[in-house]
């Protein structure tokens, strides 16, 4: 007779899954013995189980399909916990197998007793304890189904003891995900025409959900007249062949996509959870369009808000419009979308000899030797400003990161994900130094799976993006300076081939040598501490803050560091 752990395993297999990403444990034995037993499903060994639940959300992200991470009783499944808020906050799939102490014990008080059913709550869209054998395997159907069909994490709570008994139905259910089309009524297409046609400047804000309806999106674009800004996580989907492009908004974006939502009179929102108040538009028409009922208006209030997805919802919609002769709108935003471009990439530019390295160049030069096809991984912070701004989408080119959740380290950790699920894909991972420090013991992944991520490391000494939230609040930096190594030396240590650069001048060699390197690569790249990524408004209170920062900052007897300041960014301000 097989048991509850062997049928896991047995339904995995029918379901395509070949790998499963995890650290082993006592409590995981069943489970792992189960692997081996069965010979085709990967164990993807890693150093952290945080890493895992990191790496299954790439990899659910890329694929589209379920993805499966592991982790012993108490502690072990714990550290899955913050990859797991990553993975269902960007509404990708993944299966979490959450071992848990011996049935028996449960209550007791027993060694690395936690309760885990409450602890990932809030962290999936479905979590159950399994206390017996006869639950199984309904409860990994119905896991598995709330997983695919939620876009979320879903977690089984497994005691080692009930994964090692004997199985009443050995069956494994093929789990399909179903795929309606979700278009809004009649009625409502015809208000949202109405409002479209009378609109004399409209732009689209595009988000995630217009992946798979990029031309529909900008056949919609053609016949409005609208500059199409893009939220971060729209980038990859909707940048690319984009005659209408106008950059992105938000905390990380440029003056471009803020003055086109700033000067349209509609406001047409799509498929985007955008969720920082003070960029939309005060007073213009506002509608909306997300698959998700739940999502309309959370962000700004809506004069009309419509259920569907993007693709079939414009499709549906672009019969209805009439074709816009008046064009203003559109080409004053894109000219001075290309004024904006042009500025940023005078950015992007190499240093005198000495001098650390502007790391708008790093990012350009990264863009410019990538393959068309490069996945692209970038920590939260700076890495994320600089990724948003200087790497260009192809259709085919990706960029994943904690774009929602926001954590730190991520970049390697998505990295190991995308590689393991794209073997023959290039993998660049653009990491911070603090990001790489958290969780250096990955470089030791990528030499045990044989995994050729690229690691490229924005090596500024500090926790960048705090310094620069520190300076917009008026606070003088304090706790944020790190004493690094040298990353590159660490890495060959591991055996890693790395190359770590100072100077500008050396920069474009190193990034082909590290790109065209066959296997894990490093580069350590040390980059300009005092850069200023600027929002694309400043607003009052960010001067105000600023002009704090100044006098706090001589008054505390650190006045070269507004210095160096002016020395790093003069050129942003000619």
């Amino acid at each position: 007779m097989a048991t509850v752990a062997a049928n896991i395993v047995k339904t995995l297999r029918a379901n395509g899954i070949d790998r499963v990403y995890g650290l082993p444990g006592d409590s995981l034995n069943g489970f792992t013995d189960a692997l081996r037993k069965d010979g085709d499903i990967r164990w993807v060994h890693v150093r952290h189980e945080e890493s895992a639940a990191f790496a299954a959300a790439a990899d659910a992200a890329l694929t589209g399909d379920l993805a499966v991470v592991a982790g012993s009783c108490g502690p072990g499944n714990l550290h899955l916990i913050n990859g797991l808020y990553d993975a269902n906050r960007s509404r990708v799939p993944v299966l979490a197998i959450a071992a848990h102490i011996p049935t028996t014990e449960i209550g007791t008080g027993y060694f690395q007793e936690t309760h885990p059913q409450e602890l990932f709550r809030e962290c999936s869209v479905y979590v159950e304890y399994v206390a017996d054998p006869k639950q199984m395997p309904r409860l990994l159907e119905i896991a598995m189904r709330a997983a695919i069909e939620q876009r979320g994490v879903a977690v089984l709570v497994i005691p080692g003891d009930v994964a090692l008994s004997e199985i009443a139905d050995d069956r494994a259910v093929v789990i399909e995900r179903s795929r309606p089309v979700i278009v809004p009524s009649g009625d409502e297409l015809a208000r949202a025409a109405t409002l479209l046609n009378a609109s004399k400047k409209t732009t689209i804000l595009a988000g995630a959900g217009v992946e798979g309806a990029h031309d529909e999106v900008i056949a919609l674009a053609d016949r409005l007249g609208a500059p199409i800004v893009h939220a971060l996580r729209g980038k990859e989907f909707i940048e690319y062949d984009n005659p209408f492009d106008v950059g992105m908004t938000g905390l990380l974006g440029f003056a471009s996509g803020y003055r086109a939502m700033e000067a349209a009179d509609t406001l047409l929102v799509l498929g985007s959870d955008f969720p920082y108040e003070q960029f939309y538009p005060e007073h213009a028409t506002t509608i909306q369009v997300d698959i998700r009922g739940s999502q309309l208006g959370r962000r700004h209030p809506l004069d009309l808000g419509l259920v569907g997805d993007v693709g079939a919802t414009v499709s549906a919609l672009l019969p209805r419009l009439a074709e816009k002769s008046d064009r203003d709108h559109l080409d004053d935003s894109i000219a001075h979308y290309r004024k904006t471009r042009a500025k940023l990439d005078d950015l992007a530019t190499p240093t005198k000899a000495g001098r650390p390295i502007h790391p708008q160049y790093l990012a350009r030069l990264l863009d410019e030797q990538a393959a068309d096809d490069a996945i692209f991984t970038a920590d939260v912070g700076s890495p994320t400003v600089w990724a948003a701004r200087y790497l260009s989408m192809t259709e085919n080119r990706r960029l994943i990161g904690s774009f929602t959740h926001g954590s730190m380290a991520n970049a390697l950790l998505h990295g190991i994900g995308a590689q393991v699920s794209h073997p023959e894909r290039q993998v660049i991972a653009l990491a911070g130094d603090g990001g790489l420090a958290m969780m250096l013991g990955e470089l030791l992944t990528l030499t045990q799976n044989r995994l050729p991520v690229k690691t490229v490391v924005v090596n500024n000494s500090s926790l960048n993006f705090v310094e620069l939230e520190m300076k917009a609040a008026g606070f003088v930096n304090y706790g944020t300076a790190l004493d690094n190594p040298s990353f590159a030396a660490i890495a060959e240590a591991m055996g890693i081939f790395a190359r770590r650069v100072e100077n500008s001048e050396d920069l474009p060699d190193a990034v082909r040598d590290v790109l065209a390197h066959d296997g894990p690569a490093l580069l350590d790249v040390v980059t300009e501490r005092q850069e200023l990524s600027m929002p694309p408004a400043i607003e009052a209170a960010q001067v105000k803050g600023f002009a704090l920062y100044a006098i706090r900052t001589v008054m505390s007897g650190k006045g070269d560091e507004l210095l160096d300041l002016a020395r790093a960014n003069w050129r942003q301000f000619l």
